[in-house]
C-alpha cells in the first residue's frame, strides 16, 4: 500500500474556494478515476495551508492512477488553469508514507 500526503499553499484568500473546488470538482474526477482519497483538511491555525490524503496498491497503480487524471483533457483544460489560480504549486509537499504494523491505516 502506498499513500500520498499531500501539503498544498493557497494562495491568500482564496481558501474557500480552494475547498469548494476541491471538494466539489477535483476529489470527485479522481475518485471517478479510481485514485481513493482517505481524507482533506484545513488547518485552523494556518489559512494558508491544505492537506489531503490519497492511497494507491502500490507504484504501479499510481501511474496509471496519475496517468487516468493528469494527462487527461478535463484536467489540462478546466481544472489546472484555476488550480494554478488558487494555489503556488511550486511550494507543494508530497510525502510517501508506508504504514506501521499497528497502523490501522495501510
Amino acid at each position: 500500500m502506498l499513500i500520498e500526503l499531500r501539503e498544498y499553499t493557497v494562495r491568500p484568500g482564496k481558501r474557500d474556494e480552494w475547498v469548494k473546488m476541491m471538494e466539489e470538482e477535483i476529489i470527485p474526477f479522481q475518485i471517478q478515476n479510481g485514485i481513493t482519497v482517505l481524507g482533506s483538511w484545513i488547518v485552523e491555525d494556518d489559512e494558508g495551508l491544505y492537506i489531503w490524503m490519497r492511497r494507491f496498491e502500490d507504484e504501479e497503480d499510481r501511474k496509471k492512477k496519475y496517468e487516468a487524471v493528469y494527462e487527461s483533457d478535463h484536467w489540462k483544460n478546466n481544472l489546472l488553469p484555476r488550480v494554478v489560480e488558487l494555489v503556488d504549486r511550486e511550494k507543494h509537499r508530497v510525502k510517501r508514507l508506508v504504514g506501521t504494523g499497528m497502523s490501522p491505516i495501510r
